[in-house]
């Protein structure tokens, strides 16, 4: 466990992760003495692929120490918030909420979710040097380890240790902040995975090339230029948009297009056109009652606004998309169907071939204008739309402020420049198909959470959320703080709740998943970690008692729950062996109670042998809680298993 992990961290070099995936790969790649042989490696791309000798890269200071915090594995404990957890709308919730630094959440996320998450948006800090932005490192090097971990001088070593300590907000430390959670978001999306990234012009170029040097460069997407507000700076360049940039972990593996979004207005023009053709069987009675409906919501049906005509086929638009575009296209007569005369072409020609336009034609998808003067269209029915995800994008940046202002009527301003929901739902529609899951790992108010939430009922899609968020306190003397809320995740986790509380509301039958589990990610004390390092298993159990009891058995299951890979949702089922509680789930059966006694090994091993749905490949050990004669027996008893009918080798792990 920690002691564990500890021990594995002081050997973990800025290379390790890097190291250890050449090593799984390129096995024969590596001499006996653990060196790289890079001249057969190089066989291995000759003919595949193009090797170039020209050099460019990112370079900053304390980048190799970024590097070194990503292979470095977390110490923190993952605690349940088991009140909330129970709750009935969170007891079978998919959806994950974590109280905690982000690069410690993204560690333990990689052990159940490596691979996993279709689209991450995020919104760090901007390092404007107005958005409390701080590099602030919870790791303690001294500087002579860490010029022995870097190979660097002493000097070098200390620049570095300088960034972390006195709370530096330079490029360089928004760098190093960064590039850690960016590489382990990298290993947590899966192959057809994306991840957007919000941003001003401070440190765009920055982090442009901050994606290029983790995701590749041939895995960028583009860039959203987010029209959001109206500066009337008379004295500059009048900034009025921010970014939003987005990489791909595999550009290859994604779609040819991206699925369109299904819009609520796309679906709300559907759903009147078919209710006006069964409720107006009389044509004239029909359209007026159209022209009625669109005059009273246009303003509200954008982007669909231009779509004011109706027929039985449903609501539709002309569409000039019969041009052909850029070159000389086909080239016949349409003739129009009231003055018998042949139409004006457009000025490439038309796009498709005679037999297909006449197919068009037969099909009544062609409009005409009054006369022959006037180009033909092709129609368009609103159920047809294929929307787009454009790299200019216009959205008051004020009305995150009025969202988060209508679930908290109490507060002036509670939360200080909230995303908008409809930047982030916009964003989802496009990366998310049904059951992707969605990651946040800047949680701040918790836009994204509600963001999501109202994606899935309007679209009854079943997709989860993975939010982090640091537990930063509110400024002393905020609004915030006069109302009770000490951390900003308690502002999100409330504004979480009272989101689904409200979309419960709107949409009584909804059987969307509107709950979260919630979690806080703790370091344990620093006389926890005194017992720890002291401890040794002659000490016969002497620690146990403190130990389970600091720990708490909730804490360690989760943790190791999620190290073996179960993921955060999924209980462990407790069996009782002959009044001694222990847990089990997949592959895995975990012992962490003290005072295991003859009688409960006799029945672990008696379960074993006789039933045949348990079937544990690991039994795993809260190392502290037994002496070495609990361990010594359990383990020569379960050995005897491999000589029975069902032949079970069961791995003995003893962590600590």
């Amino acid at each position: 466990m920690i002691k564990d992990i500890m021990t594995a961290n002081e050997e973990v070099l800025p290379n390790s992760r890097e190291m250890a995936v050449l090593k799984e790969n390129f096995p024969s790649c590596f001499h006996k003495d653990g060196s790289f042989d890079l001249e057969r490696f190089k066989e291995f791309l000759s003919d595949k692929v193009a090797v170039t000798n020209e050099g460019y890269e990112l370079k900053f200071l304390g980048k190799n120490y970024a590097r070194l915090l990503a292979s470095m594995d977390t110490t923190t404990v993952i605690v349940p918030d088991e009140e909330h957890n129970a709750q009935p709308e969170n007891v079978n919730s998919q959806n994950v909420y974590i109280s905690g630094d982000n690069l410690d959440g993204l560690k333990h996320l990689l052990k159940s979710y490596s691979h996993k998450v279709k689209c991450i948006y995020i919104d760090p800090p901007y390092n404007t040097g107005k958005d409390d932005f701080a590099y602030n490192d919870n790791f303690t090097f001294s500087a002579e380890e860490l010029a022995e971990k870097l190979s660097i001088d002493i000097e070098q070593a200390n620049r570095i240790l300088d960034l972390t300590k006195r709370g530096s907000a330079s490029h360089s430390a928004w760098l190093m902040f960064m590039y850690p959670r960016l590489m382990l978001s990298r290993d947590i999306l899966s192959n057809n995975g994306v991840i957007f990234i919000s941003i001003d012009g401070n440190e765009l170029d920055n982090l442009k090339l901050l994606c290029d040097d983790i995701f590749g460069e041939n895995n960028y997407i583009g860039n959203i230029i987010w029209n959001n507000a109206t500066d009337n700076n008379p004295t500059n360049i009048a900034i009025e948009h921010e970014y939003i940039i987005c990489y791909a972990r595999n550009h290859a593996a994604l779609e040819p297009v991206w699925k369109s979004s299904v819009s609520d207005v796309k679906d709300l023009l559907i759903q009147i056109g078919d209710k006006l053709s069964a409720d107006y069987p009389d044509e004239k009675e029909f359209q007026d009652a159209w022209q009625a409906w669109y005059r009273e919501h246009k303003e509200q049906l954008s982007p669909l606004d231009r779509y004011k005509y109706i027929d039985r086929g449903g609501v539709y638009t002309g569409s000039q998309s019969v041009h052909n575009p850029g070159r000389e296209g086909y080239r016949y007569d349409v003739i129009h169907p009231v003055t018998g005369k042949p139409c004006v072409q457009p000025l490439m020609g038309y796009r498709f071939p005679e037999s297909t336009m006449k197919e068009l034609l037969d099909s009544g998808k062609i409009l005409f204008g009054a006369d022959e003067s006037k180009i033909i269209e092709l129609k368009v029915y609103a159920k047809e739309y294929k929307d787009k995800l454009s790299s200019v994008y216009e959205l008051d940046g004020r009305l995150g402020a009025y969202d988060i202002k209508d679930l908290f009527p109490e507060a002036k301003q509670i939360f200080k420049n909230p995303k908008p929901v409809q930047v982030i739902q916009r964003i989802i529609s496009f990366a998310l198909g049904n059951g992707d899951i969605f990651m946040d790992f800047f949680s701040g108010s918790g836009t994204s959470a509600e963001s999501l939430f109202r994606y899935i009922t309007s679209q009854n899609s079943k997709n989860t959320f993975i939010h982090i968020q640091l537990q930063e306190k509110t400024k002393e003397g905020s609004e915030a703080a006069s109302l009770g809320y000490s951390t900003i995740d308690q502002i999100g986790i409330e504004r979480i709740k009272r989101a689904a509380a409200k979309i419960r509301e709107e949409h009584p039958d909804t059987t969307a998943d509107l709950g979260f589990k919630h979690f806080t990610l703790k370091e344990p004390a620093g006389d926890t970690l005194d017992k720890l390092l002291k401890f040794t298993p002659e000490d016969n159990g002497m620690f146990s008692s403190d130990l389970v009891d600091e720990f708490g058995v909730p804490t360690v299951l989760t943790t190791w729950l999620v190290r073996d890979g179960y993921g955060f949702t999924e209980p462990a089922q407790p069996i009782d062996f002959a009044g001694y509680t222990a847990y089990y789930k997949g592959k895995h059966l975990y012992l962490i109670e003290k005072e295991l006694s003859n009688e409960a090994i006799t029945a672990i091993v008696e379960k074993c042998e006789t039933d045949g749905a348990f079937n544990p490949e690991n039994v795993v050990l809260f190392g502290y809680s037994f002496s070495w004669s609990e361990i010594d027996a359990l383990k020569i008893n379960l050995a005897r298993l491999k000589d029975t009918e069902k032949n079970l080798r069961i791995n003995f792990d003893v962590r600590y």
